[in-house]
């Protein structure tokens, strides 16, 4: 006789159907596959309800977690977003029965009382064509509901290679992985988020190691707390590899504080000074709320740069009592204005980078290292705190690189060879850029408006993504978040996601550390995963490419990986 299932018997025997000892639930095969109940009721757009079965322990199940319903034509993979007890008599509810005997408990669990399952179907896969599609359909009654295998998970999001970056494991699976589409990861922005301490730069340095090592865009970073470039200290203790020691021959570091950098053994590209000469109105615009700088003030400095041209913050800082009595007459703005944009310019003397005149210009030097595929990390060091200082270093580098780029981008119409690379900002604190008061005048409110039309994509992490401007949230392709607790935030990256009803749930019960949703463009559909740790053995395996060994005698620079052809077919559902 051929082996049979222990949980579906084929036979006519009595003790195959009811055997004497029921089977060890909890091993291997009771767990990968095992039956969890039928599907009793539903729709397309508010989900599946699923009976569960006696034997299912309802303990064990947990929100995020994959499911796959077997239907007469098609596996639909579903994410359950809800676990419910139910009964189909009320009154148990008011009148508990005394479940101290067992076979009271045994007539009563899983027939008077049972659990239910609230699952949201993300995509359906054919038997015979075998590829993901959308969900346009639903199962029909009573069909079996199985916790997803590792095969299963492996037919939606495919296998690690070129353009394919492992980032995690789904829960409870932790036997497969799931592999971001780096490519379409970075033909539109992407969006981190997450509350404080849920650990958002670990995982963006997974995202940025991935996209650096298999070559599919150049990074410009803005290290707001040194967290990117050289080594940080990890908040349980170890050390964790910066990106230039990850990759060393393609990742550069240029410091705005050359102090701090040398006090923490960084091994720096790079000095980077702005000259007071370079700063235009529009970048202390940026700084209106930062600096508390009225409409009155602001008018007053364009009105100034248009009397002392490159010159007007200089002169502004060392204006006498003299000069500010001749600017009454030469400025329509009030002199009470004029003397307060001074004092908060006056300001900037404490930071060290801004000088009358910059030693060189940083952002050709940056976009030099651009053009040969090298990413930069820009540190701030010290100046990291000062928020001020953090935006108008990343708006006043960004205005200047992506004006170069578009200027490239034109020029190489009709000729590819001469078009620069696919380029990656990534930005922290991201909603004092987009907040929706300023994000239509900035320049990262261009750069999310026009995708990808000039090459440039923002890579934006926050803590309060209901900060940023609704339109600008729209073209985030993909969002990677950690735990959100406040209601709006998590409405805020939901936004525009199909079936947010059920994945609100599912996010707002996200573990604090190394667990997150993707969502988007990346991903063939919404997945919740345990992510990478940033470890010894994440290091190893970018030394090697996918299914290679280990490249370059395991010196600590990650083998180069071959440009991916255009034309590789994804598997993200269109």
């Amino acid at each position: 006789m051929s082996a049979r299932d222990p949980l579906f018997p084929t036979s006519d025997s009595l003790d195959d159907w009811f055997p004497r000892e029921m089977p060890d639930l909890e091993s291997p095969l009771a767990i990968a596959g095992r039956r969890l109940g039928v599907v009793v009721g539903g729709s397309l757009s508010k989900g599946l309800d699923v009976k569960l079965d006696r034997e299912t322990v309802i303990e064990d199940l947990a929100v995020g977690r994959y499911v796959v319903v077997r239907g007469q034509h098609k596996r639909f993979f579903c994410m359950i977003t809800d676990i419910v007890l139910d009964a189909t008599n009320p009154a148990i509810r008011s009148d508990p029965p005394d479940l101290s005997d067992p076979f009271l408990r045994e007539i009563y669990t899983g027939t008077a009382a049972f659990g239910t399952l609230h699952v949201a179907p993300m995509l359906t896969i054919d038997v015979d064509e075998g590829e993901p599609k959308p969900v346009k359909t639903i199962p029909s009654h009573f069909m079996p509901v199985e916790i997803a295998t590792a095969e299963d998970v492996n037919d939606v999001f495919g296998h690690e290679d070129e353009t394919h970056f492992n980032v995690g494991a789904p829960l409870e699976l932790e036997e497969t992985q799931v592999n971001l589409d780096l490519r379409r990861l970075v033909e539109r922005s992407v969006g981190v988020f997450g509350k404080s301490g849920t650990g958002k730069s670990f995982l963006t340095r997974i995202l940025l190691a991935g996209i650096i090592r298999n070559d599919i865009a150049v990074n410009l970073i803005f290290d707001m707390h040194n967290d990117y470039g050289w080594e940080v200290v990890d908040e349980r203790g170890p050390r964790a590899k910066g990106l230039k020691q990850l990759f060393s021959s393609r990742v550069a570091i240029f410091t705005l504080d050359e102090e701090s950098s040398r006090r923490r053994n960084a091994k720096y590209d790079q000095v980077v000074t702005i000259g007071y000469d370079e700063i235009q109105p529009e970048d202390l615009a940026m700084l209106k709320t930062t600096l508390d700088l009225s409409d009155s003030m602001i008018d007053a400095a364009y009105e100034l740069h248009k009397l002392w041209k490159e010159q007007w913050i200089e002169r502004l800082i060392d204006a006498s009592a003299e000069v500010m009595d001749m600017l009454r007459e030469e400025l329509s703005a009030s002199p009470a204005s004029v003397q307060a944009l001074q004092r908060r310019v006056q300001r900037f003397e404490r930071f060290g980078f801004l000088r009358p005149r910059a030693l060189d210009d940083s952002a050709r030097q940056i976009l030099a290292f651009i053009e040969q595929r090298k990413s930069v990390v820009l540190e701030f060091g010290r100046y990291g705190g000062a928020l001020e200082a953090y935006i108008l270093v990343a708006n006043y580098l960004t205005r200047r690189i992506h004006s170069m780029y578009v200027e490239k981008v034109e020029r190489a119409l009709g000729d590819e060879s001469m078009e620069p690379p696919q380029l990656l900002i990534t930005i922290e604190e991201a909603h004092k850029f987009l907040d929706p008061a300023i994000a239509r005048q900035t320049i990262f409110g261009t750069i999310a408006r026009e995708m990808r039309k000039f090459n440039v994509t923002l890579l934006i992490v926050d803590q309060r993504p209901s900060g940023i401007d609704e339109e600008v949230m729209s073209q985030v392709g993909t969002r990677v978040t950690a735990l959100l607790d406040n209601e709006r935030d998590i409405v805020a990256v939901l936004t525009g996601i199909s079936g947010a009803g059920g994945l609100r749930e599912v996010l707002a019960r996200l573990d604090t550390r190394q667990q997150a949703i993707i969502l988007g463009h990346a991903v063939p559909m919404p997945v919740v995963v345990k992510t990478r740790s940033y470890d010894a053995d994440f290091y190893q395996s970018l030394h090697a490419g996918p299914g290679t060994p280990a490249a370059n005698g395991g010196n600590g620079e990650a083998a180069p990986q071959p440009r991916p052809s255009e034309d590789r077919s994804s598997r993200r559902i269109r």
